[in-house]
């Protein structure tokens, strides 16, 4: 069911955004841990770029539910669980993407509690869940221009 157009530009600009972020994170997950914490801007700078890849995973995800079905919950774990459902993105994925969302909102509402010693930790275990989150939308993409040139 498609109710209007996606906007691929702005869902291009939106990738390119997580990508740029992304590399920003992979180049500070290169920093040993006792580097990485000598020096406060890099756990600043992590939060930020980590913070803002989300932000722009489910901007994403509510542009492509919102064109596609009429979606118009702004709750980030619904969206999440939607993209599963509606097979934007696989159902285990979408798992991942609810996890995301709450660390989302642990980043913006208890952003006291995040330890730099937890930004580290994602930088080394975590990254892959953002890469995947573009390849899951790389496959979709294929599928919609295929279906709407």
């Amino acid at each position: 069911m498609v109710i209007s157009k996606l906007n691929l530009n702005k869902l291009q600009k939106n990738l390119n955004l997580i990508g740029e972020f992304l590399e920003k994170l992979r180049k500070l997950s290169k920093i040993s841990r006792e580097d990485f914490l000598a020096d406060e801007r890099n756990p600043a700078a992590t939060e930020s770029f980590l913070r803002r890849c989300i932000e722009a995973v489910f901007d994403i995800g509510r542009h492509v539910l919102s064109k596609s079905f009429a979606f118009r919950s702004l709750e980030y774990k619904e969206i999440a669980k939607e993209l599963g459902e509606k097979g934007i993105v696989t159902k285990k994925y979408s798992e991942t993407l609810i996890k995301m969302a709450g660390y989302r909102n642990r980043l913006v509402h208890f952003y006291e509690e995040i330890t730099d010693n937890e930004l580290f930790d994602i930088l080394q275990h975590d990254l892959g869940d953002v890469e995947k989150f573009l390849n899951e939308m790389e496959i979709f993409l294929r599928k919609y221009k295929k279906q709407f040139p």
